[in-house]
């Protein structure tokens, strides 16, 4: 049974940081690029940053680029994404997604991604 489940969510002000973690199960996790995507009421899954299997490329939207790093554990079988000087905007459900290996990836699509967690909340007040 594959498993991605979320943790470091929470409610930080305008200006501060968070470090959002996905654990990984189920799957043989050095074989696929993991993303990190946001889902804010009303709104469609935005992407925000992937990384691919080994970790030698990542990707970021421009909305936080700059702002927040993606980085994976192969032997932990996690990823996680580094925010820092975030703002009211970036509030939304943070979901990690698992994509396995294919031809012509698209990191930005969601619609790439095999598997889903549940996604952790993410609340920034000004």
């Amino acid at each position: 049974q594959v498993q991605l489940v979320e943790s470091g969510g929470g409610m930080v002000q305008a200006g501060g940081s968070l470090r959002l973690s996905c654990t990984v199960s189920g799957l043989a996790f050095s074989l696929y690029s993991l993303a990190w995507f946001r889902q804010a009421p009303g709104k469609e899954r935005e992407f925000a940053a992937a990384i691919t299997r080994g970790g030698d490329s990542t990707y970021y939207a421009d909305a936080v680029k700059g702002r927040f790093t993606i980085s994976r554990d192969n032997a932990e079988s996690t990823v996680c994404l580094q925010m820092n000087s975030l703002t009211p905007e970036d509030t939304a459900v943070y979901l990690c997604g698992a994509s396995f290996l294919r031809p012509g990836w698209a990191p930005d699509r969601a619609s790439e991604y095999d598997y889903w967690g549940q996604g952790t909340q993410v609340t920034v007040s000004s």
